[in-house]
């Protein structure tokens, strides 16, 4: 059986408080491997964010991890900065949440995309740029050079998430994750950034770590999915075993409330269409 190329192990996440410890993750496990979409979903502070920033090593200083965090075997819970800095961007991406802040808002787009090719594939400045044009093109950028050339005040919140897409995929990760990449864009933005990752992750053969609380994403995007409540994995399966036959009371009610919105906006699209002239 082949080892997967992202594997967590019982990682827990904690907190000291006034009244104890608070464990943001707890004891959590899975595996990811290349060329899958693993989506963890759950509500705001079930812990998903906080999953993704425990694999790259972003916690805060007052953070306690525990448990284990293998990269093609090659356990990396104990890394420190350095030792990350050559596994984030080359071994592992991430999309950000927030576009409209993830990007330095005093470097130009060529200095930002350019300067972790150059790092990790030890390629010239040159040869960065030239992939950096063609990877915006990839992701639906009109005007790379022009794009190149600007700073991210310039450009909207869904070029932004696109140029962060093309710069996380530049270096050809083996895992990329993508926190709630479509929160902050409009719905047809939202719709062709997952057409991308997905599009994407089939051509790079990245694995993609697809972090969300929308039930419709995971339905459209991911292989497989594991539920997330109070910093704990519930449930996990395939999409198609999760979504048709949950097992978990809380899988049962997210099902139910997106149902519900569903039936919701149909009514509303239905009275609006009668009401038309």
């Amino acid at each position: 059986m082949s080892i997967p190329y992202l594997s967590v192990r019982d990682l827990s996440v904690s907190f000291v408080t006034g009244t104890g410890n608070f464990y943001a993750i707890d004891g959590i496990s899975f595996d990811l491997a290349r060329g899958e979409i693993l989506a963890l979903v759950g509500e705001s502070g079930s812990g998903k964010s906080m999953t993704s920033l425990s694999i790259m090593k972003l916690l805060p200083a007052v953070a306690q991890m525990s448990g284990r965090i293998q990269i093609e075997g090659q356990d990396i819970s104990a890394f420190g900065r350095r030792q990350m800095q050559d596994v984030r961007g080359a071994k592992i991406g991430m999309i950000f949440q927030e576009p409209m802040t993830s990007l330095n808002p005093v470097l130009t787009i060529a200095r930002q995309m350019t300067e972790g090719l150059v790092r990790h594939n030890g390629v010239s400045r040159r040869e960065a740029l030239a992939t950096s044009y063609t990877w915006l093109e990839d992701v639906g950028i009109p005007e790379p050079d022009r794009v190149l050339a600007q700073y991210p005040h310039q450009l909207s919140g869904g070029m932004r998430q696109r140029i962060m897409i093309a710069a996380a995929l530049a270096l050809r990760p083996g895992i990329l994750i993508a926190d709630e990449p479509t929160t902050a864009l409009d719905v047809t933005v939202q719709s062709q950034v997952l057409d991308l990752l997905v599009d994407l992750k089939s051509r790079s053969g990245s694995g993609i770590l697809l972090i969300t609380h929308d039930i419709g994403v995971v339905a459209e995007t991911a292989d497989r999915v594991a539920v997330m409540r109070g910093g704990r994995i519930v449930e996990t399966g395939t999409v198609d075993e999760v979504l048709r036959s949950p097992q978990h009371d809380y899988t049962k009610a997210l099902l139910a409330s997106h149902l519900t919105v569903d039936k919701g906006l149909k009514q509303r699209e239905a009275e609006f269409e009668r009401a038309r002239p």
